[in-house]
């Protein structure tokens, strides 16, 4: 049983009606990740779908020789798509998933899903619409890497971060390189091109986007 009264539920994911927010927390289990942590990881196998309750959590898909690209945030009232795909296709995951701070998820084990589904019309809305959305945010960031080049891009992975982490960002060359899969001397480059022109204000510690 999940520490959240179904009502808490509900404020959390106003897509759920009664029935199914008495059932999540009847029959989910709540757990909090510290900072760093890890909720999946390629090669893993899931045995819950995850609902993130607080806190936030990034997602990267890592390529064959280690090199990771950033995809998205899972915000509170969002669901990991990913993990439901791969348990109703008992695939194993391909991608990463960091706690950025701590979060708090609600774990609905693997057996409900299909009784979810059949039984529960504003779950089955909730996954199709989480399915859309993460199909959306997917294909922004295939344009991202298929049709821009690395300055245009650069430019919208600050925005983005700064629209969900706030417009002083605690990253690091190194980070950012990572995320965006490039190189920390190619995004120090074209950091101080963007400080000239007064997109961003290069700080000690953080970068401030200015837009």
């Amino acid at each position: 049983m999940t520490d959240l009264s179904s009502n808490e539920i509900q404020q959390q994911f106003p897509l759920f009606d009664t029935a199914l927010a008495e059932f999540i927390h009847e029959h989910g289990e709540s757990k909090v990740f510290e900072p760093g942590a890890v909720l999946m990881k390629p090669g893993q196998f899931f045995k819950y779908a995850m609902l993130i309750v607080d806190g936030r959590v990034k997602l990267y898909r890592e390529g064959e020789e280690g090199e990771e690209y950033f995809m998205y945030f899972l915000e509170p009232g969002s669901a990991c798509a990913l993990s439901m795909m791969c348990m109703a296709k008992s695939q194993s995951s391909t991608v990463m998933a960091i706690a950025l701070e701590e979060t708090e998820v609600i774990m609905i084990p693997m057996q409900y899903m299909d009784s979810l589904m059949r039984n529960y019309s504003t779950w089955y809305h909730f996954v199709i619409e989480t399915y859309r959305s993460r199909f959306e945010e997917l294909l922004t960031v295939v344009d991202q890497i298929a049709f821009k080049n690395m300055d245009e891009r650069l430019d919208w992975y600050l925005k983005r971060q700064s629209e969900t982490l706030g417009r002083n960002l605690m990253l690091t060359h190194q980070q950012i390189a990572n995320d965006i899969n490039s190189s920390r001397e190619v995004v120090s480059r074209l950091l101080k091109k963007m400080e000239k022109t007064g997109r961003i204000t290069m700080e000690r510690n953080s970068i401030r986007w200015n837009g």
